[in-house]
């Protein structure tokens, strides 16, 4: 059994004051690779938004404990220090702002430490490269111009940078055609070799899960999480899709 880094009690969450999660367990260990699976306003989105503390949601019922620490007092900058990562399934872009310097940063307040740079650009292109990435991008302004693909995959760069202790990949493979799917799943399983991260995929389409390993699978439905299983429950989600759960929640 890894050592717990998430967990998650009888979570219940709104927004503009509509209830979306509905007492949702789950708890993350370290090494391990989670994937929430459901249709289309299950209330995934909300999960991963919950666990990095957006705003614009209100957690009204249940507990989140990372590292063994009470998350739900902490900021959403805090978190981020403490090492959550959250890529988004629209990516902002940020005029004025490269993408090499606006990485740095966020590795300085990670960490706490200045980063040489020299070094740093060295490991950057060569995350890059691995991702397929052209190297000119690392000089562009964050995601401006840049295609759907290329902004995701400018966010597993982030990922692969910032070597977080929890990662949640919200809808990274949504709009990304069949190469840059395989591309990003590269980039995914080359995080998945730190055994001292978690991994929490959510999505709704499990095309991004075939190559990646799997440790648990959570079907969440109108809120509420309706089934639990190994890696091969993807495959059964794959063949019939979610119409057996739907009347579970």
């Amino acid at each position: 059994m890894s050592e717990e880094l998430l967990k998650i009690e009888d979570l219940s969450v709104s927004a503009d004051e509509k209830s979306i999660l509905r007492g949702v367990d789950l708890a993350v260990g370290r090494g391990e690779t989670h994937v929430i699976l459901g249709p289309n306003g299950a209330g995934k989105s909300t999960l991963g938004n919950a666990i990095m503390g957006s705003p614009a949601y209100t957690v009204t019922g249940g507990r989140i404990t990372f590292l063994g620490g009470d998350l739900l007092e902490k900021a959403v900058n805090e978190r981020a220090r403490d090492g959550i990562f959250m890529s988004f399934q629209n990516p902002l872009e940020v005029p004025g702002l490269s993408l090499t310097n606006f990485i740095r940063s966020a590795v300085e307040m990670r960490t706490g430490q200045k980063v040489r740079f020299f070094p740093f650009r060295k490991e950057l292109l060569r995350a890059m490269e691995l991702l397929d990435m052209d190297p000119s991008y690392a000089d562009r302004d964050l995601n401006v111009g840049f295609s759907g693909g290329e902004k995701k995959k400018a966010e597993i760069l982030q990922l692969l940078m910032l070597k977080p202790s929890l990662a949640i990949l919200d809808e990274t493979d949504s709009g990304l055609d069949v190469d840059a799917v395989r591309t990003v799943s590269r980039g995914v399983r080359e995080f998945q070799k730190d055994r001292e991260s978690a991994l929490i995929i959510i999505t709704h389409n499990a095309g991004i899960l075939s190559s990646l390993h799997v440790d648990r699978v959570h079907i969440l439905v109108d809120g509420r999480i309706v089934a639990e299983g190994d890696g091969s429950l993807v495959d059964e989600i794959s063949r019939n899709g979610f119409a057996a759960y739907e009347n579970k929640a």
